[in-house]
């Protein structure tokens, strides 16, 4: 371990003291750097996440064809980075998926395995007990088929197996799990003719809700949903993430979200619009400044539109206060702690990638302590999001 990485450590062993969750949303960040064969990185890495103010963390545990168990490095990391997460107070949100479309789980021996592998996790990792099934399952790149050839819907009938059969998995090893279902993403086409082949969250969501009812399952298929708020660029601020005539769903239109969930499951034995809802990634990428740009390689694409650290951290204010006042919201998770080096990738940390923090590290951090002691927003029961904004300052 370097000097470096133990100062930080030690710093924030110092300084911030473990995190404690508080009543109602937790907020924390989707991260892997803290998956190590070193504890004492793993313990550094998460103390990162401690100074940020957050009180969880989604690690990813990646499924491949034939699996039932992790072993050799990838289970030493992550139970490092789950035990570094325990010291510090942090609580673990696991998200278990495949690594991309070809590895996609369509058959029943594989669905199988995958619920298999998932369920070794929750044994070997105990004290972990949040588990997220699946990745953007209505993108292509993490899922195909989405579509037949004449248009139907297929990934939501298949992802709806492979997570009823994981969530049964789990709460054989604890009823007490929470199994969280979707992970989707805010957008999508639904053109089966595109050579991108996506499914929109209004049409998947809908579709999942049709097979889960024709299914005629008697069980839930899980406990929370999640989903990927994402703006359509860093610049646009989150509560001007408006589609009034798309099938987009953004971070300011919780109340589309909850009447999709309510029309695809109320009536059944799943939950539908008091279906807790966990934001899994939000992220606003910030704008490198020349003396970082060394540690970093690539090309930042024009798409992105990153923006200054202070509105960076601006943004990720207003957003908290926003999901603090949508009552069936449970968890916020930042895009990432540090920054990823890969320029083409995402610039969207409190700290740069040199692990050294950025100027909207101290805002954010007073914004999760704002959550936590409820001062965040002043929620109107009829207008939640847009009161929630006015407490939040916004400005374009």
């Amino acid at each position: 371990m370097t000097k470096r990485l133990l100062l930080l450590a030690l710093a924030a062993l110092a300084l911030a003291g473990p995190a404690h969750a508080g009543p109602g949303m937790y907020v924390g960040a989707a991260e892997d750097a803290a998956k190590s064969a070193d504890l004492v990185v793993s313990k550094a890495k998460m103390d990162l996440a401690v100074l940020a103010g957050f009180d969880a963390i989604r690690l990813t545990a990646i499924w491949e064809p034939g699996m039932t168990d992790l072993d050799g490095y990838e289970l030493a990391a992550l139970e490092n980075a789950a035990a570094a997460a325990n010291l510090s107070g942090v609580r673990v949100v696991l998200s278990v998926y495949h690594r991309g479309s070809r590895t996609t789980p369509l058959t029943h021996q594989s669905r199988v395995e995958f619920a298999d592998f998932a369920a070794a996790l929750a044994t070997r990792l105990p004290t972990v007990r949040d588990f997220i099934v699946g990745n953007e399952p209505n993108l292509n790149m993490f899922w195909l088929p989405q579509f037949g050839r004449k248009g139907a819907s297929l990934s939501p009938l298949a992802y709806l197996r492979l997570l009823a059969r994981t969530y049964d998995a789990l709460k054989v090893v604890s009823p007490e799990l929470t199994v969280i279902g979707g992970s989707v993403s805010p957008r999508g086409g639904d053109k089966h003719t595109s050579r991108r082949q996506t499914h929109s969250p209004t049409r998947f969501i809908t579709e999942l809700g049709r097979a889960y009812r024709a299914s005629r399952r008697t069980r839930p298929i899980m406990d929370a949903f999640a989903f990927h708020p994402y703006g359509e660029n860093s610049s646009v601020a989150p509560e001007f993430e408006r589609h009034p005539r798309s099938t987009s769903i953004g971070l300011s239109e919780y109340d589309r979200l909850v009447r999709l969930l309510g029309k695809a499951f109320d009536g059944t034995a799943q939950e539908g619009s008091t279906l807790p809802i966990v934001y899994d990634e939000y992220g606003v990428d910030s704008l490198i400044p020349s003396p970082k740009r060394t540690i970093y390689h690539g090309r930042e694409p024009r798409t992105t539109r990153p923006i200054s650290e202070a509105r960076q951290g601006d943004y990720y204010r207003r957003a908290l206060a926003m999901a603090y006042c949508q009552p069936t919201v449970t968890g916020f998770l930042v895009f990432h702690v540090t920054d990823e080096v890969d320029l083409g990738r995402w610039q969207s940390g409190l700290f740069y990638a040199d692990d050294t923090p950025k100027a909207s590290l101290e805002p954010v951090k007073q914004a999760v302590e704002a959550v936590r002691d409820g001062s965040i927003a002043r929620c109107d029961p009829n207008h939640r999001w847009a009161k929630a904004v006015e407490a939040g300052r916004p400005r374009r």
